[in-house]
């Protein structure tokens, strides 16, 4: 990397200060309310307001498409050490649980997505 710059990881969940595994509607209404005080409109000149409201559209952009959240949720850049024990277990618990083999069901939430990848790859290679 160039003059030391440093990668940033950002939390989408934390951005748009939802739970882990907040349905689709608590995300689309959190991230109006937050589109809407942080809207640069609301808040001329202030350039920390125009990036903390990029900074919405982002997460809303990779955690409102299936796809990208799932690809997130999986592949995304994880800063360990910047949660909490309690944030951890929250935002991993479903792979967890998979990993550790603990017998949930195959309609639970968190399985879910690693099911549908599973499906997705299996199409893929079929093509």
């Amino acid at each position: 990397m160039e003059g030391g710059d440093k990668i940033t990881h950002k939390d989408y969940y934390k951005v748009l200060e939802v739970d882990y595994d907040a349905t689709d509607e608590k995300i689309r209404l959190n991230y109006r309310k937050l589109a809407l005080k942080w809207h640069p409109d609301k808040h001329r000149g202030d350039s920390a307001a125009t990036a903390k409201f990029q900074e919405i559209n982002e997460a809303y952009t990779v955690l409102s498409d299936p796809d990208k959240r799932l690809d997130y949720d999986l592949n995304g850049n994880y800063a360990i050490d910047k949660y909490t024990l309690g944030e951890y277990l929250s935002r991993f618990k479903g792979m967890i649980l998979t990993c550790n083999g603990l017998g949930i069901s195959h309609t639970s939430i968190w399985s879910q997505p690693l099911m549908e990848l599973n499906k997705f790859k299996e199409k893929r290679g079929s093509e």
